[in-house]
C-alpha cells in the first residue's frame, strides 16, 4: 500500500491513502458533500445507508458505523473511546489492509475519520467499490447460480479460514459476485484474525442459516440444498 497520510485536529483523527483520495479532507466522509456535487451513484440501506460515490478516478464506498440491537436505540453512532486502536474503524481498516497484503478478495480501505467526544467517539470509513459486482443475495432473487459459482463461493470462504480470518457476520449479503465470475466478502466490522479452528463451523452454520432464512421469506428465491453441497465440498476440498 501507498504510505498513508494523517490529520489529526479538533478532537478528529483521519488516515488516508493519498493514491486513492489525494488530501483527504474531513467533509469528503460527509454523504452531503458529495450529493451536492452529484457524485452519489447508488446507496444500499441496512443498519445505516451506505453511500456509493464516483470520483473522478474512483468508485469509492462511505459507511457511518452505527450500533445495532437494543443499545443502538440509545446510542445509535457512540462508542467507548479505549484508544484510536481500539476503534472500529481503526481495526476494520487495518484488516482490510492485511487482507489485501495477503493478497485475499476483500474491499481495499482508503481512508477513515473518528471524532472523539468526551469519552465517545464516532467512525467512518471509506473504501473501494467492488467493479461489477452484486450481492449473491441479489443475485439469488433473480437467478440460479451455477454449480462452479457456488463452488467457487466454497472456494473462497476457505481460503479466508486458511489465512485465520474470522467474519463476524458470514451472510449471503455480505458475498459479492462479479461479472468475472470472482467471489469477493465484504464488511469486516467487528471481523479479526482469530487462532484455532472450532469457529470455522460457526461460522459456515451461519451462512447456511442466512440461506435458509432467505428462502423461507422470498417467493422463488434460488437456492435448494444441492447448491449448500457444491459449497461445502469445495470448501473442504481446499
Amino acid at each position: 500500500m501507498t504510505d498513508l497520510k494523517q490529520t489529526n485536529e479538533k478532537g478528529e483523527i483521519i488516515q488516508f491513502n493519498p493514491e486513492f483520495l489525494p488530501n483527504c479532507q474531513s467533509n469528503y466522509f460527509s454523504p452531503e458533500f458529495w450529493q451536492q456535487r452529484n457524485a452519489i451513484i447508488g446507496s444500499a440501506t441496512g443498519r445505516g445507508t451506505t453511500y456509493f460515490i464516483q470520483t473522478q478516478h474512483h468508485q469509492l464506498v462511505l459507511r457511518h458505523y452505527r450500533r445495532g440491537g437494543m443499545i443502538g436505540k440509545l446510542l445509535s453512532d457512540q462508542y467507548l473511546y479505549l484508544g484510536i486502536e481500539s476503534t472500529r474503524a481503526v481495526k476494520e481498516f487495518n484488516l482490510l489492509d492485511k487482507m489485501n497484503n495477503m493478497g485475499l478478495p476483500a474491499p481495499t480501505p482508503v481512508a477513515y475519520r473518528v471524532r472523539k467526544t468526551g469519552i465517545y467517539y464516532q467512525a467512518d470509513l471509506i473504501s473501494l467499490k467492488i467493479e461489477n459486482a452484486k450481492d449473491v443475495h441479489h443475485i439469488l432473487q433473480t437467478r440460479p447460480l451455477t454449480e462452479s459459482e457456488w463452488t467457487e463461493i466454497g472456494k473462497t470462504i476457505g481460503l479466508f479460514h486458511q489465512h485465520q480470518i474470522y467474519h463476524h457476520d458470514l451472510n449471503i449479503h455480505n458475498i459479492m459476485l462479479d461479472d468475472m465470475g470472482k467471489v469477493w466478502l465484504i464488511d469486516f466490522d467487528k471481523c479479526a484474525e482469530q487462532s484455532g479452528n472450532a469457529w470455522k463451523q460457526q461460522n459456515l452454520d451461519r451462512l447456511l442459516r442466512s440461506l435458509k432464512k432467505e428462502k423461507n421469506k422470498i417467493v422463488n428465491f434460488h437456492f435448494e440444498q444441492q447448491d449448500w453441497s457444491f459449497l461445502i465440498n469445495s470448501y473442504q476440498a481446499d
